[in-house]
């Protein structure tokens, strides 16, 4: 294989033209960057090559196509597409509706004829449409393609206790002082089109994000306003806290028909995985056993009468005498 390489390289430094099989066995081992570079340098030396460029990147809609959210419910697609033709000829824009309600779902496609167009779109400072900040990328990016996900819990700021007077427009002029605004609104009603009295920014920068939280100064439409991180209260809810060193048990399983203290019954729901005893049907009273009968008393014998000590004579009359401990012994001694 080396010795191929070499003689092709040979033959080409001879001065002849090498053929197409032998530039692809030439840029096959070249990486992408030098591929690149090479195109880049040709390019802008050779008109013919550049148009062949163009041509080919542009021949794939994927690299044309544009995603723009962030639109007002009162945007249309003719709005849309007036608002990116600056950039170039648009081959397609609409925006999106629900399909139950015919509500504008706040974002759209542009796509454009050239790829150039769509580079200079992207290029472009985001662009202010019915009031608000319509961000945009190449479609094929999804919604995280002009932003850095990983920081971006520290650049979006959440805006509360707005006015209803307060404006889109006014919200991004007020915080543009801080940073330059990747986008940013006031939250509108779908239905009614009005404030919801809160909104978003976020940043470029982690920085100027910090730097509007910092500032003393939070004072919009003649009213205090909230501004703190978009996500600093996110995974809190329901969260219970416990002393240091207490590890929190998981609850004992619910034993089917087990009635707990304090639980409606009536026509309260049972809460999931929890059943309330069924009604047992009554069974007649002599189903039931009766009280155990005591058991009786083991037979004993007829007990043997004796006749009393003191009642006894001997042959002479006289009461036999009685050996020391053993008074009422059923035998005696005569007396000598």
């Amino acid at each position: 294989m080396e010795d191929l390489k070499k003689r092709k390289l040979e033959e080409h430094g001879n001065g002849g033209f090498a053929s197409k099989e032998d530039l692809r066995f030439l840029l096959e081992p070249l990486s992408k960057p030098q591929l690149v570079d090479l195109l880049t340098k040709l390019g802008s030396q050779y008109p013919s090559i550049e148009e062949e460029i163009k041509s080919i990147a542009s021949a794939d809609p994927v690299h044309r196509k544009l995603f723009v959210r962030g639109l007002a419910w009162n945007t249309t697609s003719e709005t849309l597409r007036a608002a990116f033709q600056e950039h170039g000829e648009i081959e397609e824009g609409a925006v999106i509706y629900d399909k139950t309600t015919s509500k504008s779902r706040g974002y759209g496609f542009i796509t454009y004829r050239n790829m150039e167009s769509t580079q200079l779109a992207l290029k472009a400072s985001n662009k202010l449409i019915d009031g608000r900040l319509a961000v945009c990328n190449l479609a094929c990016e999804g919604l995280n393609g002009t932003s850095n996900a990983s920081d971006l819990a520290l650049r979006k700021l959440y805006i509360g206790s707005l006015s209803p007077e307060v404006t889109s427009e006014m919200l991004l002029s007020y915080f543009a002082r801080h940073g330059e605004i990747e986008e940013g609104s006031v939250a509108y009603d779908k239905d009614t089109n009005e404030s919801r009295g809160f909104g978003f920014v976020t940043y470029k920068v982690a920085e100027a994000a910090k730097k509007a939280i910092d500032d003393p100064e939070k004072t919009l439409g003649g009213r205090n306003i909230i501004v703190k991180y978009a996500d600093s209260n996110k995974g809190k809810t329901g969260q219970q806290s416990f002393p240091a060193g207490v590890v929190p048990m998981a609850p004992l399983p619910m034993v089917p028909g087990y009635v707990q203290p304090g639980k409606a019954q009536g026509g309260a729901a049972a809460p999931v995985g929890y059943t309330y005893p069924q009604a047992v049907a009554p069974y007649p009273a002599s189903s039931y056993p009766g009280p155990p009968v005591a058991p009786s008393p083991y037979p004993t014998q007829g007990q043997v009468p004796y006749r009393s000590v003191s009642s006894q004579k001997d042959r002479l009359g006289f009461p036999p005498a009685q050996p020391v401990g053993m008074n009422n012994y059923p035998y005696y001694y005569p007396k000598q």
